[in-house]
């Protein structure tokens, strides 16, 4: 658990924490979403005030089997959201101060407890009894540690514009910014002192999106080059659409391709922002959408729906959503998805599929299977990669790179 502030102070920051978590559990609100209300609610707040409550809410939220179990049951109220923060900082080996809100709470009781709960690996690590067997089941003795480390704070990880700029320069123009980052790769820095990354000149300018390490990956897996005609038929706001766009020097044609119209949106006034024209968005009407690009394309990327169980330390409320009837049927979605986009590769170019899965009846599994229907017998594995968070500290990925014949 990520150590924290001591609270006496913020008195005002816990009742939003609480109003949040409320929002989140309560009434099905997704974190992201209700921390971005939560922090613009009081523009008085500093930087140093939107953090500390942007962290807190993400770590109830990540640890909230393990606090209501040791509160007893279930938070229903804002007090009783309160006491959840408490009991947060009393395994954290704090005091806390003589509140009424936390008049309640038996620290000794509490750290007693805590020490039993330890027996209890779904408990300890805060996850539901259903998804704990299931990650054992299909990641066996890789489990234990990939769960711990998907219990830890995400990173926040820059992909530079190499189009723009180099890692160098930008390192330097947060500096002047008052944002410290530490060189990571010649297109990534991590952020190691933060301030509102998306109001400063550098990101105005296009000159870095934010995006976890080990998606940076996806891209330059694709195997593409300046010229290509590549499509991205899964992709969302865009953030491995403009990676491709720089990699391909910005040159060529990608076509975006989405079910999702205000998504392509984004993804046009990001490119815009990026200074990258050879992305094209299409809303995936119909069938005769993706018939029309039959055999036209020299790379496909299906970064297709999933479980999203590769990057919980950064969406942590997933779960508390996600349940194993969805990641049934995401299943039977990523399979239709496979066998239908396949068919917009051309001879000789190559299909690429990926999840920020962990699960290989997501990954590994859903590949085989494709490869062994007709609609993929013309389709040769090129490689396959899975990446888990514990490896190096970023989210969890799976990518496989097919032929066709």
């Amino acid at each position: 658990m990520a150590k924290q502030e001591p609270i006496a102070l913020f008195p005002p920051h816990l009742r939003a924490i609480a109003q949040a978590c409320m929002e989140i559990f309560n009434n099905g609100g997704y974190a992201d979403k209700v921390i971005e209300r939560t922090l613009k609610a009081d523009k008085r707040r500093g930087s140093h005030d939107r953090a500390f409550i942007a962290e807190n809410i993400y770590e109830i939220v990540r640890w909230y089997r393990l606090l209501y179990t040791l509160r007893g049951h279930k938070p229903k109220t804002e007090n009783d959201w309160w006491e959840m923060i408490g009991i947060r900082y009393i395994i954290d080996g704090q005091t806390l101060p003589h509140w009424k809100e936390f008049r309640r709470l038996k620290p000794v009781k509490i750290r007693t407890d805590y020490q039993k709960a330890k027996q209890d690996r779904s408990i300890i690590e805060s996850i539901p009894v259903w998804m704990d067997q299931l990650g054992e089941a299909e990641l066996q003795e890789n489990w234990p540690s990939t769960l711990h480390a998907l219990n830890q704070p995400a990173k926040v990880v820059l992909r530079v514009n190499t189009l723009l700029t180099n890692a160098e320069q930008l390192q330097e123009d947060l500096h002047n910014e008052g944002i410290g980052t530490q060189f990571y790769s010649e297109e990534s820095l991590l952020v190691t002192k933060r301030k509102n990354l998306f109001k400063t000149d550098a990101f105005q300018d296009g000159h870095f999106e934010l995006q976890d390490y080990n998606s940076q990956q996806v891209a330059p897996y694709c195997d593409i080059a300046p010229g290509m005609r590549v499509i991205d038929a899964c992709a969302g706001a865009g953030g491995k659409a403009l990676h491709l766009a720089t990699l391909m020097q910005n040159k060529g044609q990608i076509i975006a391709l989405d079910t999702e119209g205000w998504k392509l949106k984004a993804l046009k006034k990001r490119a815009k922002r990026n200074k990258i024209h050879i992305i094209e968005p299409r809303v995936i009407k119909n069938a005769k959408t993706i018939k029309r690009l039959h055999e036209s394309a020299d790379r496909v990327l299906l970064d297709v729906p999933c479980s999203g169980l590769g990057v919980l330390r950064r969406n942590p409320d997933t779960k508390w959503k996600l349940t194993s009837g969805f990641i049934d049927k995401v299943k039977i979605i990523q399979q239709d998805i496979i066998q239908r986009y396949s068919k917009m590769v051309k001879k000789e170019g190559k299909l690429i599929y990926a999840t920020c899965s962990i699960l290989p009846s997501e990954n590994q599994s859903q590949v085989e299977k494709f490869l062994n229907s007709n609609a993929g017998n013309t389709f040769e594995l090129e490689e396959m990669q899975s990446i888990l968070p514990k490896t190096d500290g970023f989210d969890g990925f799976f990518m496989a790179r097919m032929v066709k014949k």
